[in-house]
């Protein structure tokens, strides 16, 4: 069983098999929801499931156009799709991953195989949603972005020189920690590299000027370095 509710949309033309699916799923603890054809899928996708098991041939939209539709939407491009499809030509399985499903399987339905896909699936989800955490740092009002370079003060994009970006998202990493002016020089410029202390001081004095009034979140600690702390 697993222990927290995750939503799953079958999305599934043939009802015997929704009803053996969606009795299976609930087994293992999901909630579970139902469309019928290719249109009523997207109106409950509104809904968010934590994923969606897509068959191909349905009425009203197909699954290709389903799974198109929802890639393109900004709400709903997140949601993990399982094709679970009678069509075994592996042209299809090639149009299905291209279109941005997380896996692809073929009737007749293994259940324990099923299962063990689906777990997978919500693994990897995990474990992108844990790296874009890693990548994106929120303190406040500031959200640094390390995978872009950028930094955004609410709605406002500040741009900071590159060395300036790696000081504040190095702080930003270590919050109400003191970092040593050492550790910034090996962190940034690298324990190669001989630059001195006070270089280290002016690129501070440039970050806390860029970040206007939260400029004061990042305190000097005399003789030692820096710490920021959100106030």
């Amino acid at each position: 069983m697993i222990s927290l509710a995750k939503t799953i949309l079958i999305v599934d033309d043939e009802k015997d098999i929704v009803e053996m699916l969606k009795y299976n799923l609930q087994k293992e603890g999901y909630t579970v929801l139902v469309a019928l054809d290719g249109k009523h899928a997207l109106e409950m996708s509104i809904k968010l499931p934590d994923l969606i098991l897509l068959d191909v041939m349905l009425p009203e939209l197909d699954g290709w156009e389903v799974a198109r539709r929802l890639r393109g939407d900004r709400k709903t491009s997140q949601i993990p799709i399982v094709f679970l499809t009678a069509r075994t030509n592996e042209t299809d399985e090639v149009v299905g991953l291209e279109l941005g499903a997380d896996d692809y399987i073929v009737k007749p339905i293994s259940l324990p195989k099923l299962m063990a896909r689906i777990r997978a699936v919500f693994r990897r989800k995990e474990a992108r949603a844990q790296q874009l955490e890693m990548d994106v740092i929120r303190i406040g009002e500031i959200e640094i972005n390390r995978l872009n370079y950028t930094v955004h003060i609410g709605s406002r994009e500040v741009v900071f020189p590159k060395k300036e970006f790696e000081i504040l998202a190095y702080l930003s990493q270590h919050p109400n920690q003191v970092v040593t002016r050492e550790m910034l020089l090996n962190a940034v410029w690298g324990g190669d590299v001989y630059v001195v202390d006070r270089t280290v001081d002016v690129h501070i004095s440039k970050v806390r000027e860029k970040l206007g009034r939260f400029g004061e979140w990042i305190e000097t600690v005399k003789g030692v370095g820096y710490r920021l702390k959100e106030k």
